[in-house]
């Protein structure tokens, strides 16, 4: 099995799982054609996917989809709700025909899934669970292979007791790490409206949120955590990185790892994690 993160950030979002022959695509929140680079930077093919899941409507997680899946024979894996509010995501802007052609577009392409329902996609198999965030139905999810688990959760405002059951036991962690509080109340171009939204529990993850659970509910399974979604506004990689690796020292000697903390990058993939 392995992962890698096409693109994180506030300017798009993808993540691809491959495991044995099967390749699925999480979220398309950048162009197709900026999808198909990347996929073609880590080696694979737009046309091979085997499935795309959506986690939630926003724009940065599913603005891609229409125009990729004219590329596409494999189906799009979302649920009912969150469909419906992707199909009426522009629809308050004036004579905006984009509602009509996100209809037209998943027409006999979806495979509806719910946050309560394993499902399958090839080799994989995957288990959704609901995340704390203002979307119609956010989830994030663990997948499977031969006994190997991986997780990726974006898009959510705290870490609540389902969130933190689901992590435990997994190889690698995809997780949110959006913002740094300080820089955030900080930032000159955000409006305090958008500040709150963000900071409210089901806005963002911070990086304090993310060292919280690092520290206090992490079981050190996993060997690889990549932190996504980082503001370019309201965060800096460095202190992001930083201040997992502090909390990962912060915890006692009885419950060491070796887990290593990962950057996801909006302009390019990560390298490969095989596990």
């Amino acid at each position: 099995m392995r992962i890698t993160v096409l693109g994180s950030g506030s300017t798009g979002n993808a993540v691809l799982i491959c495991a044995g022959r099967t390749r699925v695509l999480v979220d398309a929140g950048m162009s197709a054609r900026e999808l198909a680079r990347r996929l073609a930077l880590v080696g694979e093919d737009v046309t091979a996917l085997d499935g795309v899941i959506i986690t939630h409507e926003h724009g940065d997680h599913a603005g891609g989809l229409r125009v990729l899946i004219k590329s596409l024979l494999c189906p799009v894996y979302i649920s009912g709700e969150t469909r419906e509010a992707y199909i009426r995501e522009r629809a308050g802007k004036p004579s905006s025909d984009e509602p009509r052609k996100r209809a037209e577009s998943l027409r006999d392409r979806v495979e509806e899934i719910s946050s309560s329902r394993d499902f399958r996609i090839g080799e994989i198999d995957f288990h959704p669970f609901t995340v704390p965030h203002d979307a119609a139905d956010n989830f994030g999810f663990t997948a499977t292979h031969d006994g190997v688990r991986v997780a990726t959760l974006m898009d959510f405002g705290h870490v609540t007791t389902l969130v933190a059951e689901r992590l435990r036991g997994c190889a690698a962690i995809v997780i949110e790490s959006n913002h740094c509080r300080d820089m955030l109340k900080a930032c000159e171009v955000y409006p305090w409206e958008l500040k709150q939204r963000i900071l409210s529990r089901t806005g963002h993850l911070s990086n304090e949120d993310v060292a919280t659970w690092l520290r206090d509910d992490f079981d050190g399974c996993a060997e690889h955590i990549v932190l996504a979604h980082l503001s370019q506004r309201a965060n800096n990689p460095h202190v992001a990185k930083l201040t997992a690796e502090m909390a990962l020292q912060e915890r006692g000697d009885l419950f060491r790892t070796t887990a290593q903390i990962t950057l996801s990058h909006h302009k390019e993939p990560t390298p490969w994690i095989e596990l």
